[in-house]
């Protein structure tokens, strides 16, 4: 279901989860699930994975993890802002202490001069740490590619802030 690189990844966050004793959560808007999907594809991940949130539309975003409604109304869906919040929710709606949320045009339409189809804001957080964020803008490759790629470097990013030491 998922190509190698995929299952390669999320085998690797799982483990890092494991051996730190992490719980996972997603917030996901363009990906619709993919990353959840991605990690729960792999048996035993139930030990590591909380949840996932899919938080499509802009309601969901705001009732279910708590995005603050003017920051939706200010600077959109596809946002630095709005993948922060969704990634700070989905910590705090859980019992995850490692979050990664992505909120994107995936396209074929729907982008803009300013939020062009492919563009991706991906945000991951461990409780007691910042967060970090990437923004990516994978061009109009078409809808499936920008998902994919989307799931790949919100992987990517999950691992890298497992080493993120936390703060006291």
């Amino acid at each position: 279901m998922f190509s190698a690189e995929i299952v390669k990844l999320a085998t690797e966050v799982l483990e890092l989860a494991r051996k730190n004793s992490y719980q996972i959560a997603t917030a996901e808007s363009c990906t619709g699930g993919l990353i959840i999907g991605a990690l729960t594809d792999i048996a035993g991940s139930s030990d590591v994975v909380d949840r996932g949130f899919v938080t499509y539309s802009n309601q969901a975003k705001h009732e279910t993890i708590l995005v603050n409604s003017q920051t939706l109304e200010k600077f959109g869906a596809v946002s630095k802002e709005t993948a922060l919040e969704m990634v700070d929710g989905a910590l705090n709606q859980s019992n995850a202490s490692i979050a990664v949320s992505v909120t994107g045009i995936a396209g074929p339409g729907g982008g803009s001069i300013d939020k062009p189809v492919g563009l991706v804001h991906i945000a991951a957080q461990k409780k007691g740490s910042i967060p970090t964020h990437q923004e990516a803008n994978f061009g109009d490759i078409g809808r499936s590619a920008v998902r994919e790629a989307t799931i790949i470097a919100a992987l990517k990013l999950l691992k890298e802030v497992i080493y993120i030491p936390r703060r006291t």
